[in-house]
């Protein structure tokens, strides 16, 4: 899934600068939630919404263990962050997650309306923000900021390792 020589510095990855030290503690939180994931055995992913400094939804990966395609931890906490704040709108969120989000996973981003989308590695086959395909720039109604590659090579390490065990 990964290369073993992923150059961070050649994916679309946000200038440093624009990153704040809660960015950090949140991907740092979100990185536990992908541990988690590994230890039943999903693809180490996590993600959390934030919104006002509060987390108010956290989920990993299920697809293995539930048998459901769409359970990838993006989804899963947009869901729950729905539930949380008692609709389908979610502003003044940000969604923190270990690996880029795919297709499926930005257009529900997209449609929650999320403002801020803050990721960690990049994915070269399935990302759409970015590495494969941006749909933060296709001309939708609504248009996420992106934050990519926060912590990026300590993500891509976790997958990395997590993929090695499998082979």
């Amino acid at each position: 899934m990964y290369s073993k020589n992923i150059d961070i510095e050649k994916i679309n990855i946000t200038d440093e600068s624009r990153t704040s030290e809660e960015d950090i503690a949140f991907m740092r939180e979100a990185m536990v939630l992908a541990k988690m994931a590994e230890d039943i055995d999903e693809v180490p992913v996590g993600a959390l919404i934030v919104r006002d400094g509060q987390i108010i939804s956290r989920a990993y990966n299920t697809r293995e263990t539930s048998k459901c395609a769409t359970h990838h931890a993006e989804i899963l906490a947009i869901e729950e962050a729905c539930r949380v704040l008692g609709g389908w709108r979610l502003p003044g969120c940000t969604l923190y997650v270990t690996m880029e989000p795919c297709a499926m996973c930005a257009g529900a981003i997209i449609n929650a309306r999320i403002p801020r989308v803050v990721y960690g590695a990049p994915d070269l086959r399935f990302g759409a923000f970015g590495s494969l395909i941006n749909l933060a720039e296709v001309p939708l109604n609504h248009k996420p900021e992106i934050l990519g590659g926060i912590l990026g090579d300590e993500n891509v390490e976790i997958l990395r390792s997590y993929f090695k065990k499998k082979r």
